[in-house]
């Protein structure tokens, strides 16, 4: 395992030794190498600022593993929390003066005659959305009007009553550069082979199936695509489903249920907390990508059983994804299989965002830890992001594909996929294998990877703080208070980059963030014009925060996605 000592991470001992804090959260190891969390070693036998390599579950990290989150500054946290604080206050003086009719009150009410009924809005369940979104809502659901590429279309809005209501002004703002979208491979595009072959499809089967997978829905089409996926990720077999939310939220409750326990990471996507949900199984949430909660929960779930019962547990199933898309950290896939190992537990892995953008050849997490993708019990992802379309899979033992064809509600129930979404991903597919006859889609791949260094690293020399790992293609700028987080989209709107923003609930209250998100379709001009108007807008809004304080993921907080289900 590779861990980075700094000196921000270094404790001097009584006996002269040193102590370097583990970085990644590595569980102590036989050999006495790790003890506390701290990586002891004498002082006369490594310099500092290097990388030390240390087995954990048997294993080796086969590529270097750099991902570090710079500590949010104290000030700033205090005037965040502040920020908050005025807002909310403003927020209830203005719901009193909506009460006496002084203000004008344009949220959703019951009707005066329906009051004595059970209520169809909560009041102050909306508290948040009328007080403290509307006043950033112009920041979100911008309609474009062009195929959302390397650059796109915006339509320009304005808006007279607070951003209750918009008008469109009739105009269009050209060329804005695209930094949003999950356009990884730069297949989101309406010329090229992927385009043309779509629109073949289309004239030969059309463009709906108005049909299930078991009745009349099932095309040659369809049977080619999951031979495909299969040969791609290296698994027996694999399934295609209509949506990647849908994948995830229908597929884990008929592979768990009553009696099983869900291990989830506390960042895991919404459509995995779903699926979890509606299985009935016992959730229990691990620290985002620490292996030593995840193992804590792991010893626990073997030596206490079921609450109550204490009978062993039918099933335990791991939850994780790929990368992160909120943090642009990537799972450690390498301890995580070796704790699944260990305890003998079931691994499903996410890897929406990860398959297509990482490893040499775009297979994703499994690949960039040059890892045995037998090692994953269940790999799901989607075809919306590299592939430019819509849909997700599961991929597994051929046992597995077909008990889900027979018992997954997505397979039964949901009307098969589109032949033309079908045939993009088959064409994008084939090119990023080099099955097309070129290396088109190896030379995304890399220049993918490329985009992803440079802009993290020009971010990161300007002086701002960024979250994830080096190689991750999502890229988060933490901007931290209420204010600027609408202030920076609209300032970039101004400069013709079209950005994505978030802020608290889909984040922690003083963890506001912009998500960049690279493309092999950015160049290195569009690069170095969005990197000038990001810097100019840092400084404009006093964004450039970073002390280079890197600490520990282990040790920075977090609060849990959802909460534990038990029995």
């Amino acid at each position: 395992m590779l861990i980075r000592m700094t000196e921000s991470s270094v404790k001097k001992l009584s006996n002269g030794d040193r102590c370097y804090r583990a970085s990644n959260g590595v569980k102590p190891g036989k050999n006495g190498c790790v003890k506390n969390h701290y990586l002891y070693q004498k002082q006369h036998c490594y310099p500092e600022e290097k990388i030390y390599h240390v087995a954990h579950n048997g294993g080796l990290y086969k590529r270097p593993f750099n991902e570090v989150f710079e500590e949010t500054p104290m000030l700033v946290a205090v005037l965040t929390y502040m920020g908050y604080g005025i807002l909310t206050l403003f927020g209830y003086l203005r719901d009193f003066m909506r009460d006496w009719k002084i203000e004008k009150c344009q949220n959703a009410t019951e009707r005066e005659e329906q009051k004595d009924f059970v209520p169809l809005y909560q009041d102050f369940e909306n508290f948040y959305t009328r007080n403290l979104y509307m006043r950033i809502r112009d920041s979100w659901n911008r309609p474009i009007c062009s195929v959302p590429g390397a650059k796109f279309d915006v339509m320009d809005r304005v808006s007279y009553d607070y951003n209750w209501t918009f008008k469109y002004t009739g105009k269009v703002v050209k060329d804005v550069i695209n930094m949003g979208s999950y356009n990884y491979l730069g297949f989101a595009e309406n010329h090229g082979l992927c385009a043309d072959a779509a629109a073949d499809v289309t004239m030969k089967y059309g463009v709906g199936v108005s049909s299930t997978r078991r009745e009349m829905g099932n095309l040659a089409k369809h049977e080619e695509l999951e031979k495909l996926v299969a040969r791609f990720l290296g698994v027996e077999a694999a399934m295609a489903f209509g949506m990647g939310f849908a994948t995830n939220s229908m597929n884990i409750p008929a592979l768990v249920g009553k009696g099983c326990l869900i291990l989830s990471d506390e960042l895991n996507h919404a459509s995995l907390v779903l699926g979890a949900r509606l299985s009935g199984a016992t959730i229990r949430v691990f620290k985002h990508n620490n292996m030593q909660s995840l193992e804590k929960l792991l010893r626990d779930a073997i030596v206490h059983g079921q609450p109550r019962t204490h009978r062993p547990w039918k099933k335990i199933l791991i939850l994780v994804e790929g990368i992160y898309s909120m943090e642009g950290s990537i799972i450690r896939l390498p301890e995580v299989i070796a704790l699944k190992k260990k305890y003998k537990a079931f691994l499903y892995l996410d890897e929406a965002h990860s398959i297509g953008a990482l490893g040499p050849s775009g297979k994703g997490v499994v690949e960039y830890f040059g890892l045995d993708p037998k090692d994953v019990d269940i790999m799901m992802g989607t075809f919306t992001k590299s592939f430019g379309a819509a849909g997700g899979y599961i991929g597994g033992k051929k046992e597995l594909i077909d008990y889900l064809f027979t018992h997954s509600h997505s397979a039964v129930y949901a009307t098969s996929m589109s032949p033309p979404v079908v045939e993009q991903i088959i064409t994008s597919m084939k090119c990023i294998m080099g099955e097309d006859g070129t290396t088109f889609g190896r030379d995304r791949i890399q220049q993918l990877a490329e985009n992803t260094r440079y802009f993290r690293r020009k971010l990161q020399e300007m002086g701002f703080i960024i979250y994830g790992n080096n190689d991750s293609p999502v890229v988060p700028l933490m901007l931290y208070m209420p204010a600027k987080i609408g202030a920076f989209g609209r300032e970039m709107l101004k400069r013709n980059i079209g950005v994505v923003v978030v802020g608290f609930p889909a984040t922690p209250i003083i963890e506001s963030r912009a998500r960049f998100c690279l493309s092999a379709a950015h160049t290195k001009e569009m690069l170095d014009t969005a990197l000038r108007m990001i810097s100019e807008v840092g400084d404009l809004l006093q964004l450039k925060y970073s002390r280079h304080l890197l600490v520990p993921l282990l040790d920075r907080p977090f609060e849990t996605t959802y909460e534990e289900n038990e029995e």
